[in-house]
């Protein structure tokens, strides 16, 4: 017998092998065993639950309860609830079980789905990050202490281990930001491994440990997540090409809580980008560690101030791939960009698919090349595509290699395979669950091949 627990909201979903007498506890009783209170690397290590269930557990334990600063779970978070086949159960009702054939072996399962959608910004950020933390602290504290160990040796590593002085704490930023920005600037790790569509500060982490990374927003979050388990305070500060106006916060936060578009292009430049603000003794900080082709940013004191004050607003120059664009900083309400972190994690069904596509981030982005997908339904839709990536490329003099078939056999493909053999594979490896995502949200019937521009330039290295 198993409880199946899943999120509504992420479709994430935790299996767990239950004893038979389980079957009579209550919704509110059998929540508390095998969520709040489940023994999860007990039931790893008995085969109740496979490691893939039990980090769906952990997300959805997160995700569930109200979390005091310290990460200790309170009571379930105010107008969630839990259903199964669409009905509400109170905590009191007792669950049915549904007889199942899985792998042509009859189960049976007590299917649970929590619903927190109506909930709607719900998380203690501080809470979120201090839970996390204290999770996996000693992967966190060998990943700092390997990445301050790659440039420093000695007394000068325990120094800056130390945080004893701005200088110490400076010097550990820079060198986490510089790991993060060498970090793949990607987004194939949404649709292999475990296929996260929206990877939070920690899954980041991880990522870039296994040698992957994560788009510009996931390796703020990165960064910011390991400088807060290290007690060292940051802000996130809005950016986007050409929008030297303060942020139109009023603006910004309608579309949060309406998810309503319409006439809101420029208003979305406002959080194309984020980068960190550190405050750091009283002098700030101006940290931009994404890469994509976007410079290392890390600028303080009054050097950071001329990219945040509008009295003299300085851009930064970026030219991700085609388009060179003027990037500006702004401070902004914590909120906004706290409560747009949630929505793209938790509330944007599709945001694997948003990325790559709508917000043209593709698969993967490097100083050589750009890599992305094309789908399409019929060959005259490829021509139509093919055409407009041309004339997107031609003027600017980049090579252009697009394929119909899922292929990095041409020379820009070979090339980035012979530099990074592991992002060729998983590119290729990307194709099946990207289309499967492609499908379920406009129907079925595509074919995907990919489209290589060749960029040929190198972005400012972190010095």
């Amino acid at each position: 017998m198993f409880v199946q627990m899943t999120d509504a909201l992420t479709d994430r979903t935790s299996a767990i092998r239950i004893e038979p007498e389980d079957v009579r506890l209550t919704v509110g009783a059998l929540v508390d065993k095998h969520l709040r209170y489940c023994p999860v690397d007990t039931l790893v290590a008995q085969q109740r639950m496979s490691a893939s269930s039990a980090q769906s557990l952990l997300a959805l334990q997160d995700a569930s309860y109200v979390l005091t600063d310290a990460g200790r779970l309170t009571h379930p978070i105010p107008n969630s609830s839990i259903l199964q086949y669409d009905k509400p159960l109170g905590a009191s009702d007792t669950p049915r079980v549904a007889r199942i054939v899985a792998d042509g072996v009859p189960i049976e399962v007590i299917a649970l789905t929590f619903d927190r959608g109506p909930a709607g910004y719900a998380r203690n950020w501080a809470g979120f990050h201090r839970r996390r933390w204290d999770r996996n602290r000693s992967f966190f504290e060998d990943f700092v202490n390997d990445t301050v160990s790659q440039t420093h040796r000695g007394s000068k590593h325990d120094e800056i281990l130390a945080l004893g002085s701005r200088e110490a704490s400076t010097e550990l930023v820079r060198c986490l930001a510089k790991r993060i920005w060498r970090a793949d600037f990607e987004s194939y790790s949404r649709f292999t491994g475990n296929k996260l569509r929206y990877k939070t500060g920690d899954e980041t982490v991880f990522s870039v440990a296994e040698g992957r990374g994560g788009i510009c927003s996931e390796k703020v979050q990165a960064l910011k997540f390991l400088t807060d388990g290290l007690g060292l305070e940051s802000s996130y500060v809005l950016s986007g090409p050409g929008i030297p106006e303060p942020p139109p916060e009023d603006a910004l936060r309608q579309i949060l809580d309406t998810f309503d578009y319409s006439f809101s292009k420029r208003h979305m430049r406002y959080w194309q980008h984020v980068a960190l603000l550190y405050d750091l003794d009283g002098v700030e900080l101006l940290v931009d560690a994404t890469n994509g082709n976007i410079p290392f940013l890390f600028v303080e004191g009054a050097e950071a101030s001329e990219y945040l004050d509008y009295s003299q607003k300085k851009p930064l120059p970026v030219r991700m791939a085609e388009v060179s664009e003027q990037f500006y900083y702004h401070r902004a309400d914590q909120s906004l960009v706290e409560d747009l972190y949630y929505a793209m994690e938790n509330l944007v069904p599709e945001i694997d698919l948003v990325q790559v596509f709508d917000n043209e981030l593709g698969l993967y982005i490097d100083e050589s090349v750009f890599v992305t997908p094309v789908v399409y339904e019929s060959e005259d839709e490829f021509e139509s595509l093919k055409q407009q990536y041309a004339t997107a490329c031609e003027p600017e003099g980049l090579p252009l290699e697009i394929s119909p078939s899922w292929s990095l056999d041409s020379p820009l493909g070979r090339d980035l395979r012979r530099r990074t053999p592991s992002v060729a594979d998983a590119i290729e490896d990307s194709r099946d669950h990207l289309l499967e995502r492609y499908d379920y949200f406009e129907g079925a019937g595509h074919q995907a091949g990919l489209v290589l521009i060749g960029l040929g330039k190198n972005p400012k290295p972190p010095v």
